[in-house]
């Protein structure tokens, strides 16, 4: 069995295979757009670590016995479970198909691993967020390391928590990681085709800073922030004399 997909093997039909961030990253790529290049460790490789614990039982019956209001218990128990995991070695059928996809993309390039949940980016509910992302990962134990990382990421307080809150049943919520090198951006930014706030489909929203998107993610900046009428292309509000002093005619 393989282990892990290359983005340009991955369609929207996979998503129980690399959940909602790998099939969308594949769409893209199909679609063909400047996705950096990459794979996706799927969920098979998750669910095989899983049974090498020997506890995954145990553990689900544990979470299943809380209640959703429960932080001290969802705190306790998210502590045990995520010390068993750490204690796991990752199966060497998973660390061998890994590595190999890894060399086969350029070893010599900085990496993000990304969780992407089977259950995310769903209509009914997002999941941003409630598991790790690891940015500049170099090395193969370094990646092994944070791909371990990520699968336990799936049993943080915030991830248990929001599944119980929004009746996700534990055992069906599977995780993929996306290994995917990573660009140097002088400025990224996150677009939403869609207005979040009063929900205007025409009109696109853009928060934008200098360096990488994850000052952003993380409120460490304040970014410059856009409204963009979809149909005519103008800019219906903003810091646009940035725009001009920085993408000259």
């Amino acid at each position: 069995m393989n282990y892990t997909i290359p983005f340009e093997k991955v369609s929207a039909g996979d998503i129980t295979l690399v959940g909602g961030k790998g099939a969308n990253l594949g769409e893209m790529k199909r679609a063909g757009l400047p996705v950096p290049s990459g794979f996706c460790v799927t969920t098979e490789a998750f669910r095989l670590f899983m049974d090498a614990s020997g506890v995954t039982e145990e553990l689900y019956t544990t979470l299943d016995g809380l209640a959703a209001d429960d932080v001290q218990g969802v705190r306790v128990a998210g502590e045990d479970i995520r010390a068993k995991l750490r204690r796991i070695p990752i199966p060497a059928a998973v660390s061998a198909d890994v590595l190999k996809a890894w060399e086969a993309s350029g070893k010599e390039h900085p990496y993000a691993v990304r969780s992407s949940a089977t259950a995310e980016d769903l209509p009914t509910a997002s999941f941003a967020g409630q598991q790790d992302t690891f940015l500049n990962v170099r090395g193969s134990d370094g990646l092994l390391d944070k791909l371990r990382a990520c699968w336990i990421s799936l049993f943080s307080d915030r991830a248990i928590l929001y599944r119980m809150q929004n009746d996700f049943p534990h055992r069906d919520v599977a995780l993929s990681v996306v290994v995917q090198r990573i660009l140097q951006p002088q400025i990224s930014g996150i677009l939403f085709t869609a207005d979040p706030v009063i929900g205007h489909r025409q009109i696109a929203t853009i928060d934008a800073s200098f360096g990488l998107g994850e000052a952003l993610v993380q409120g460490l900046v304040t970014p410059d922030h856009y409204r963009v009428d979809k149909r005519s292309g103008s800019i219906l509000a903003g810091n646009h004399w940035r725009q001009a002093a920085y993408y000259p005619a």
